[in-house]
């Protein structure tokens, strides 16, 4: 049973999982920690943790499970700072928007004998801002919670690999604990209690998918914000003759570099090549904006949407 969580990032995401914890019914303690302690503090006037910590690693060598809601970068940089201090009877799992570098990390420091379990998560859910004052318990409600399960787990009920990739698992089941894997298993409830649909994916598929529906529409959308405001961003008649079309597809173009950065540095051959497809399907466009082809582009987007 889950009795103590450790929320590492009291951001958006993490302040969101405390509240949705208690609004789903969790009766255990939740201590949270945020590099900037005022975040941790609005957590705490929110009631998503009970108590701040001074230090991610005294916090997390105390907690059954330890939630990761950090930067991918600092998530890295996190993992392999605590592989060695945290046992068999914990596990660590995260929130980060790309995939195989922590689930790498997690082969490479986690799941083996004698060390804790790591589950790489992802919750498709947010918003354009950050910040733990915007936080919601019903963030994560209708929305998928993706889970990039490391080869070694294969055998534990929770791996999306094939038989016929066994060859390649870097453990064996058994050297991830009956305890660990029992928290694996109730976390996984917690999340589903949350709302969130869960989906298993591999790594790397993950990323590829991620790269298309979610990582491109924010480019998309940062593109055109930075384009408007170049061109027409002084014009006074903006606020009239923008509407919600504008409103809808510049949205995204409020996020914040601080999280998009780690998300190109870790995705980077995979937004590269859809930003560049999506550069090709913008140049059709503008090469058919006379003919037929541009309605047979309108059928097809229609189709996409319907």
């Amino acid at each position: 049973m889950i009795e103590r969580i450790a929320i590492l990032g009291t951001g958006l995401l993490g302040t969101s999982v405390g509240l949705a914890l208690r609004a789903a019914g969790y009766r255990g303690s939740i201590a949270g920690w945020n590099r900037t302690p005022e975040q941790a503090e609005i957590a705490l006037q929110m009631g998503a943790i009970d108590s701040v910590a001074k230090h991610f690693l005294e916090v997390g060598r105390k907690c059954d499970v330890v939630l990761l809601a950090v930067p991918i970068h600092v998530t890295i940089d996190f993992m392999e700072q605590m592989a060695g201090l945290l046992g068999p009877h914990q596990l660590v799992t995260d929130v980060g928007s790309t995939k195989r570098e922590i689930a790498a990390a997690a082969t490479r420091l986690y799941n083996r004998e004698g060390r804790a379990a790591f589950l790489p998560g992802h919750p498709m859910a947010g918003k354009e801002r950050g910040g733990a004052s915007l936080a919601d318990a019903n963030l994560f409600r209708g929305a998928t919670w993706l889970f990039t399960t490391p080869r070694e787990m294969k055998g534990t009920g929770f791996s999306p690999y094939h038989e016929e990739q066994s060859e390649s698992a870097a453990l064996a089941p058994e050297a991830i604990s009956p305890r660990a894997t029992e928290l694996i298993r109730e976390w996984r409830d917690w999340v589903a209690k949350f709302g969130a649909k869960i989906v298993d994916l591999d790594p790397a598929r993950h990323d590829e998918l991620v790269a298309w529906v979610s990582h491109l529409p924010q480019f998309i959308s940062t593109a055109l914000s930075a384009l408007l405001e170049e061109q027409v961003g002084g014009a006074p008649e903006l606020k009239e003759i923008g509407g919600r079309a504008l409103r809808e597809m510049t949205r995204l173009g409020a996020s914040p570099f601080s999280m998009w950065r780690d998300i190109a540095h870790t995705n980077t051959a995979q937004i590269d090549a859809a930003l560049q497809a999506f550069e090709q399907r913008l140049a059709h466009l503008r090469e058919n904006l006379r003919t037929p082809a541009l309605r047979d582009e309108f059928d097809q987007a229609n189709r996409f949407r319907s």
